[in-house]
């Protein structure tokens, strides 16, 4: 049962219409914040892009069987990669036509009253000495060589994964390891670069050396939050009617556990150094998401924080550890749902509080311009599910030569249901 044309052309609609909504953002509030709300949207399905493109290349270097028959919804979702570069457009463009609107460090005279701060960014001894990181020229080359390097590893593993459905020769699952070999320390190093000068140098002042694990970790529970809905909608309809069992769904949902783990793991260690070293080069990040500096009373930010160590965490956690949960059609989605709105959330607490107003406190979380957010969340999102449905009726629901595709229909031997 084929995706169909209909379903890609709304998809494709409703991205549009996110994007032209988003587009008179422009002329209600301004080419900076519509940015901002931009550089979200293209964080959050690029993040998940990621997270897919990660789980593939895993799936590969361990040789695993279980994950054969969902490995494919993977693979059509990296279809999605070429779009979100070209999306990625604009905020290049404002690099050279608007420099500094969106990262400081851009404009070496941007005058840093303007958020609170004196003198000018030229003058800032610690943007001197990260300046060799911090500049157009490798912003640039380094978001080109990134989305060059996952277009390339997502081209590569998709096809050789579609070819062995034409002839089932193993030399394509040689490929598809090799491919994983390199692809993942690539994938790796690439992430890590392309998050720090996206979202953590809107902050330049601030340290942190794991915040490419961090974002790593989201993207990795965002894509398996992905799949299950992907999983359970190919269910319902029954494409997966006799391919998935119950122990799919338990096995991406231990996965999911994991790596809430590892997100808790990875961001308390972060916040933990930070406290007991209580320098202001790294406390400042978290002073100006909990404080107003003007009246030392908590700003909104506080309470998203609070929303994020509960529903990251706790929340996920508590929901996961059951065993009946996690083989649920019905419960299992909204679970997915929540962790992928909680990642949005939390890349929304990384980056609008780095647009300050003039007394150098974050603006506001509940303003107009988080509309610009939600519209233009929809409209990358459109395009991303149009590339994924554009890509689904272009091969087989599974990938039915593949040497474990055997031992993955009769994954622990149980029935499907």
């Amino acid at each position: 049962m084929a995706a169909g044309a209909p379903a890609a052309g709304r998809a494709l609609v409703i991205g549009l219409a996110g994007i032209a909504l988003t587009a008179l953002g422009l002329l209600v509030s301004g080419g900076a914040k519509v940015a901002f709300s931009w550089l979200v949207a293209l964080t959050f399905w690029g993040g998940i892009a990621l997270g897919m493109l990660f789980l593939v290349m895993i799936h590969h270097i361990f040789d695993a069987s279980w994950s054969v028959v969902i490995r494919r919804q993977f693979e059509h979702g990296l279809a999605s990669f070429k779009w979100l570069a070209l999306l990625f457009l604009p905020l290049v463009a404002s690099v050279y036509f608007a420099p500094g609107a969106v990262w400081k460090w851009m404009n070496p005279a941007y005058d840093l009253a303007q958020v609170g701060g004196s003198g000018t960014v030229g003058e800032d001894v610690l943007w001197a000495k990260k300046a060799a990181l911090l500049n157009p020229t490798a912003f640039v080359v380094i978001t080109v060589l990134s989305f060059g390097i996952w277009i390339w590893l997502s081209a590569r593993l998709r096809a050789a994964s579609f070819a062995q459905d034409a002839d089932g020769d193993l030399k394509w699952t040689y490929r598809n390891r090799v491919t994983a070999a390199f692809g993942l320390p690539l994938a790796a190093v690439t992430l890590t670069l392309a998050i720090v000068l996206w979202v953590k140098s809107l902050d330049y002042h601030w340290f942190s050396t794991m915040y490419g694990v961090w974002y790593f970790a989201g993207c990795v529970r965002a894509a398996l939050s992905m799949g299950v809905l992907i999983m359970v909608w190919l269910w319902v309809r029954g494409d997966y009617r006799g391919v998935l069992n119950a122990n799919h769904f338990h096995s991406i949902g231990q996965l999911m556990f994991a790596f809430t783990v590892f997100w808790a793991y990875v961001t308390f260690s972060q916040y933990f150094l930070i406290w007991n070293a209580n320098i202001p080069e790294e406390t400042f990040w978290y002073n100006l998401r909990e404080m107003n500096s003007a009246t030392g009373f908590a700003n909104q930010w506080k309470w998203v924080g609070m929303l994020l160590l509960f529903g990251h965490f706790f929340v996920p956690f508590f929901l996961l550890l059951s065993y009946k949960r996690k083989l649920s059609r019905t419960q299992m989605p909204w679970v997915a749902l929540w962790i992928a709105a909680i990642f949005l959330l939390d890349l929304i607490y990384n980056i609008w509080p780095s647009k300050k107003d003039g007394n150098g406190d974050a603006l506001p979380f509940l303003q107009l311009h988080q509309v610009w957010t939600v519209t233009a969340v929809i409209g990358v999102g459109g395009i991303c599910v149009w590339a994924y449905l554009r890509s689904f009726p272009t091969t087989k629901l599974i990938p039915i030569r593949d040497p474990r595709i055997g031992e993955s229909l009769t994954y622990h031997e149980s029935s499907a249901d």
